[in-house]
Order: structure tokens, then sequence, then C-alpha cells
């Protein structure tokens, strides 16, 4: 059985060589079946092999049929196995990236709420102004005696 890759599976569908499209259930995936015109076979494959590429989800497979224009076509799910999950794929790399995409949202509604507070301070009239000289000598300041204490505390 020959392999179609999606690109080549869109231009088999734009030149009106595809005869009929089956998803077909092996295990626990669905698998994209292609009767073509010549009457030939072929099953949609990997991107970069021709390895058969295997739905886990059929909604997944027919919404990529339907997206490509073949909205009519049949099933066979005599050898499905719901409970095999062999063919499922764990993407460990896409949950830690998810994690630290959770993480950041977290960070920028921290960061944007301590700005809109600074904002809202900054507009208030009672709020005291203190120059950049001021706010450096007093943490001098704060440096010196916290030195002070971890020096008096060593020996």
């Amino acid at each position: 059985m020959h392999t179609l890759t999606l690109e080549q599976l869109r231009a088999t569908t734009d030149a009106g060589g595809v005869a009929g499209v089956t998803l077909k259930a092996q295990g626990g995936a669905f698998y994209v079946q292609v009767d073509t015109r010549n009457g030939g076979e072929a099953v949609l494959a990997k991107a970069r092999s021709s390895e058969p590429r295997g739905f886990g989800n059929p909604a997944q497979a027919l919404t990529l049929l339907r997206g490509l224009g073949l909205a009519v076509g049949s099933f066979d799910v005599k050898d499905w196995n719901p409970e095999d999950r062999s063919t499922a794929r764990t993407r460990p790399d896409r949950a830690e990236a998810l994690k630290r995409t959770h993480e950041a949202a977290e960070y920028d509604k921290w960061f944007r709420a301590e700005v809109a507070q600074g904002l809202i301070e900054a507009d208030d009239p009672n709020t005291q102004w203190v120059s950049n000289e001021e706010a450096e000598a007093g943490w001098e300041k704060k440096r010196a005696a916290l030195l002070k204490r971890i020096e008096g505390g060593a020996s």
C-alpha cells in the first residue's frame, strides 16, 4: 500500500483523484485510507516519513478530511480497541512548555496588578515623592546596618 503526505493528499483531492476515503481503526488509533481514481490505495502518512499517521481521536481525522473537502466517506471500526493506549502519544515536552506558559501568564497578571497599583498611588495627591538620591541614601544606610549585623554575628 502506498503512502500520501497531507500535502500529497491535498493535491490529489484538488486534482479530483480521490475516489473514496475510509477512516479505519486499528487498536486505539484511527488511520485515513484513501482509494484513488486510478484504482490504487494509499494511507495518510506523517509529514517526514512513510509511517502511517494515526489519530487518537477520530474527530481530529474527520476535521482534517473536511478541511480538505472530503466530506463523504466510510469508517471501519472492527479492529478498534478503545482501551489500547499503545498508540497514544505522550508529549512531556509540551506539558513542560504549557506549565511555563501558565507560570508566565500568572507573573504577567501579578506584574500588571503591581503597575496598576503604582499608577493609582502616583495619582494620589497625598503621595510623598522621594528623589533618587534620597532613596539611594536610605538603601545605603540599610545595607550598612545589615553588614554591621552580619559582621557582629560572625565574630
